[in-house]
């Protein structure tokens, strides 16, 4: 499991408990603490999944909008916990941090195979993803990180090619 995978599972786990316990903003640092300590007591993920879990509270207003425009067929109170906050969760790295889209996109799905209920996925998949094909600013920041990613693969190949021994032909 890759760090920044664990960091995101941890942060899902300190939301599902927040939400759970009726949204108890007084004890999000105990809550992240002990989330540390029973599942990943040796991890140092730089603020990560507190810079997550605080972020998604303090957007948790504006992201639950969202879900309720996205989500047309469940009102937000029926959808699953732990469904409601892997939105939250990746519906947050979509519209508020440097994330590329479909990485948040991708990492929501999994989080969801492993958390969430048989059909989880691919609701969520459906909703991140109707989220980000409506989202001109998200298309933007993915087509720029693609467009960042095709030209280091050029540069890559040109310094291969012009590190390549010159050939003599007779």
């Amino acid at each position: 499991m890759s760090n920044r995978h664990l960091a995101r599972t941890i942060a899902l786990q300190t939301l599902f408990t927040w939400d759970f316990n009726g949204k108890k903003k007084d004890n999000l640092d105990i809550l992240i603490k002990n989330n540390f300590e029973n599942f990943a007591p040796d991890f140092d993920d730089g603020g990560f999944v507190e810079g997550l879990t605080k972020g998604v509270i303090e957007k948790a207003d504006k992201l639950d909008k969202y879900i309720i425009k996205y989500a047309t067929e469940w009102p937000l109170d029926q959808i699953t916990t732990i469904d409601r906050n892997i939105l939250r969760l990746g519906a947050y790295e979509l519209l508020y941090t440097e994330i590329p889209p479909r990485v948040a996109i991708n990492e929501a799905i999994e989080i969801a195979k492993s958390f969430g209920g048989d059909a989880s996925s691919k609701f969520i998949n459906g909703v991140l993803g109707a989220i980000y094909n409506d989202e001109p600013e998200i298309q933007k920041r993915d087509n720029k990180e693609e467009a960042e990613r095709k030209k280091a693969e050029e540069a890559k190949e040109k310094e291969a090619e012009e590190k390549e021994p010159i050939k003599e032909t007779k």
